[in-house]
C-alpha cells in the first residue's frame, strides 16, 4: 500500500527530472513522468534518488516525453 511519503518521493523524483533537464513542467510531460514514476515504484524503486535516476536515464530531455498518438485520420 502506498503511503503519503511514497507519493511525495515519486513527486520529488519527477521534480528532480525537471531540474536536471532545466525545463518548465507542463501537463503532458508531467503525466508521462508521473505514470513512469508510479511504474518504477511498482517495480521496486523506493527512494527519490532511485526513481529520479531511472526517469533521467529513460526520458532524456523534454522531447522524450512527447507522445505521438495516432489521429483517427492517420489510422484510415
Amino acid at each position: 500500500m502506498k503511503r503519503e511519503s511514497d507519493f511525495r518521493a515519486m513527486s520529488e523524483a519527477v521534480q528532480n527530472w525537471y531540474r536536471f533537464y532545466e525545463v518548465q513542467p507542463n501537463d503532458q510531460s508531467s503525466h508521462v513522468l508521473c505514470t513512469a514514476a508510479i511504474n518504477l515504484y511498482n517495480e521496486g524503486y523506493r527512494t527519490v534518488d532511485d526513481i529520479a535516476a531511472a526517469l533521467i536515464v529513460t526520458y532524456a530531455g523534454i522531447w522524450s516525453t512527447k507522445v505521438n498518438a495516432p489521429t483517427s485520420s492517420s489510422i484510415h
